[in-house]
């Protein structure tokens, strides 16, 4: 067994620790799977529950990958993060925009309650919908906003929470983690939504970051967001470094990593703290930001980083009342 402290131990009860988990690996690697049920107490779908993975082709789902992934959760204790319903990035490659408007919310509608019900009791939270927003805060041209009004954001909450009425309902998007722009129309938006009754219950930060580039007021960016009775999340944490990676961008990434940590536990909705991939083996990061790496708690190796350290360190600290947490 691994002799470093498990994160799962310290958070406070009301805090999940989780992860995004690649169901592919999962399945194959029994070094990953250990490290996962050790650490965490929440897991979320890196890619297996988006809609092009569920229904590659037209009237048939591939629960397979998703299915396996919510069943390891349950045998281990950890709580299932649905994510994502609805997302212009994961739309099939067979949906037209050419369908009608009835055409297409009603296929909306059909993927948004499939979904949801066939997990209905074994996912505590469902990101609803996924980067609504551009960087202005103004909603984002997509095939839903073109076709369906901005009506389609709520009538997906709605139809999810017909699906499941006992799941968290959440929006998610990058970027807003500290007061932006992006941020402020992120706000906006569901406090609109909310005042409307749309039934949407918190608000996800996804908090992809760069270990020179520290977002700007988190804890008081996430409190007004509380102030309105919506619950918070950190839900896609990573931290990524400029290659080479140096002693001191390790201590800057750690830095970061306690900073987001100290701002969740700040805020008394902030429901779960999520990291995006817990291992440098299968992070997303070198793919989609070249020259860029190492930007989760664990190196290739399966082994505990300094930033790993921060969090427990910081995790102790808060238990025992000490300043900092």
């Amino acid at each position: 067994m691994p002799d470093w402290p498990a994160l799962r131990s310290l958070m406070p009860s009301n805090v999940r620790i989780g992860t995004a988990v690649d169901g592919r690996v999962l399945a194959t690697d029994a070094r990953y799977r250990a490290v996962l049920g050790r650490d965490f107490n929440a897991a979320t779908a890196e890619n297996a529950m988006k809609w092009s993975q569920l229904q590659p082709t037209p009237g048939t789902y591939v629960w397979q990958v998703s299915d396996d992934l919510v069943a390891f959760a349950e045998e281990n204790g950890l709580a299932m993060y649905g994510h994502t319903l609805v997302w212009h990035s994961s739309v099939p490659s067979w949906v037209s925009e050419s369908w009608s408007a009835e055409e297409l919310g009603e296929l909306l509608r059909q993927h948004v309650t499939a979904v949801v019900s066939r997990y209905r009791g074994k996912i505590w939270a469902w990101d609803v919908v996924n980067e609504v927003l551009d960087e202005d805060g103004s909603l984002r041209d997509t095939i839903w906003l073109r076709k369906l009004g901005p009506d389609y954001i709520a009538d997906a909450f709605r139809w999810a929470h017909a699906a499941d009425p006992d799941a968290r309902l959440f929006i998610n998007d990058y970027g807003t983690e500290g007061r932006t722009r992006k941020a402020d129309g992120l706000l906006r938006l569901v406090s609109k939504l909310r005042a409307s009754g749309v039934p949407i219950h918190g608000v996800g930060f996804q908090s992809h970051l760069q270990w020179d580039k520290a977002p700007v007021e988190v804890a008081g960016n996430l409190r007004r967001f509380a102030d309105r009775g919506l619950s918070v999340a950190i839900t896609e944490l990573d931290v990524r470094i400029q290659l080479p990676v140096t002693p001191e961008r390790l201590a800057r990434q750690a830095m970061l990593y306690e900073q987001m940590l100290a701002a969740c536990l700040a805020v008394s909705t902030c429901e779960s703290f999520t990291l995006w991939g817990f291992t440098d083996a299968r992070s997303w990061i070198p793919y989609n930001y070249p020259g860029y790496g190492a930007a989760c708690l664990f190196d290739s190796e399966m082994k505990p980083k300094l930033a790993h350290s921060a969090l427990v360190d910081a995790l102790r600290e808060d238990r025992t009342g000490a300043p900092g947490g």
